[in-house]
């Protein structure tokens, strides 16, 4: 609620105010928008002067991040908030534009303090670039002002700016792996990525399976762990940061697994918001964390893959896999307007005997490059399944390596170290493609 005496959660010496740092058109690169936290379940009231802060509120409210929210948004500026809730209660945020003197101003914030209850948080968008005001502001109780034109990314990033803690802003990444088709491998890559980011990226990790009924992440990893996310469906109710930690089990010293029960004594037609709340505790909890989802299209498989930070495509170089691909991105580009295009992975390249669709030719015909083209070697991957253990345990140097590292560090936005010294991975493209030139 605005209060006259300073707030100890205000800057007592802020800097001077910037224009608006991101683009109005959206705020910066869609890919540079993964770091944005979701906004907490809030209500949000927006009454604004002109229609382009309107638009673009309305715009925000559709990003994935502000799925729990309730943004409604006003035509009218402070004069209106006035009226609107001398009989309606206040929201959790209120957002008001405003282009009158710093005065009139002051005099209106005054007046609207007496029909703000209490905890509703107050931020003034501007069209005045003066930190003088802002301190007045700040003394006066209004949680922050911004200077407009705002787009509807800046609106997302000031919101979740707002609920985010100091610990909640240094939150981990999710990343969601699921295949273009069933058997390309989308499970193998995103285990070993998993222990990639773990080993050279040196950052705590949870390998979540969720494939129910055919998760394999247990046998990769050689474990055998009684619980696992298999309880989460079968106790709901009970799902908190304590419950998920007890599900997870050790198999290193960075790197957890949430594992699949891995059995049929059930189906899996679960509902949309089942694996929400793990997600979120997971994403709170560790820097990073990797799901891998099954093939198939479902409410939650859907809903898992448009709320991930990062989404990784794995596909073959086959046609099936290319019409798959291409649906799939089709379908999460027009859910998630506001991020990046997914990742692709192209895996099994250069199967003997195999007719495939040139790298080049595939990444064309999806505007889309592959972040990595992974070799086929059965003798290798085959030998790493069945004896439990990640490529680069039982083949350090195989080029694979190089692959998952390149991977690891585009979805994580870190450097492994190692992978400057290793072979890259535009190289090995090269070569795959003159080899299969040559043949």
């Amino acid at each position: 609620m605005m209060h006259d005496d300073h707030s100890d959660g205000f800057q007592a010496n802020p800097p001077a105010l910037p224009e608006s740092s991101m683009a109005a058109d959206g705020g910066g690169t869609a890919q540079g928008n993964s770091d944005i936290a979701p906004v907490p379940r809030i209500s949000i009231q927006a009454f604004c002067e002109s229609p382009a802060l309107i638009d673009a509120v309305q715009e925000a409210s559709r990003d994935r991040r502000m799925a729990k929210a309730h943004v409604r948004a006003h035509p009218g500026g402070i004069a209106a908030a006035m009226e609107f809730y001398a009989a309606s209660p206040t929201p959790n945020l209120l957002l008001l534009e405003n282009q009158a003197p710093a005065d009139k101003l002051l005099d209106q914030l005054g007046k609207l303090a007496e029909v703000c209850d209490p905890g509703t948080e107050v931020v003034i968008i501007g069209h005045v670039n003066d930190v003088l005001l802002y301190r007045e502001l700040v003394r006066f109780g209004v949680r922050d002002y911004v200077v407009a034109p705002l787009g509807p990314m800046d609106v997302v990033r000031l919101i979740s700016e707002l609920y985010a803690s100091q610990a909640e802003k240094a939150l981990g990444k999710t990343c969601a792996f699921i295949g273009a088709r069933g058997g390309c491998g989308s499970s193998t890559i995103a285990h070993n990525v998993a222990w990639t980011l773990s080993t050279s990226l040196e950052t705590n990790t949870v390998m979540a399976d969720f494939d129910l009924p055919f998760g394999t992440a247990n046998l990769d990893f050689n474990q055998d762990p009684p619980t696992g996310i298999g309880d989460v469906v079968n106790a709901p109710d009970r799902v908190d940061e304590t419950f998920v930690d007890r599900l997870l089990a050790k198999c290193s010293d960075r790197l957890s697994l949430l594992a699949a029960p891995s059995t049929l004594d059930r189906v899996t037609d679960l509902p949309e918001h089942q694996f929400e709340q793990v997600i979120d505790i997971l994403r709170a909890s560790v820097p990073a964390s990797v799901l891998d989802l099954p093939h198939h299209w479902s409410g939650w498989v859907r809903k898992s893959l448009i709320d991930a930070d990062e989404l990784v495509i794995v596909a073959a170089p086959d046609l099936a896999s290319l019409r798959n691909a291409k649906n799939l991105i089709d379908a999460v580009k027009q859910a998630r307007p506001n991020d990046g295009p997914p990742r692709l992975v192209l895996n099994m390249a250069g199967m003997p005997k195999r007719p495939e669709i040139e790298a080049k030719d595939f990444a064309d015909a999806l505007s889309i490059e592959p972040l990595a083209v992974v070799p086929f070697d059965a003798e290798v991957f085959g030998n790493a399944a069945n004896s439990g253990h990640m490529i680069e345990e039982t083949a350090p140097k195989h080029e694979a390596v190089a692959a998952f590292e390149a991977i690891a560090a585009a979805i994580s936005g870190r450097d492994t170290g190692r992978l400057q010294k290793k072979s890259t991975l535009p190289p090995f493209m090269q070569k795959l493609l003159q080899r299969k030139k040559a043949s």
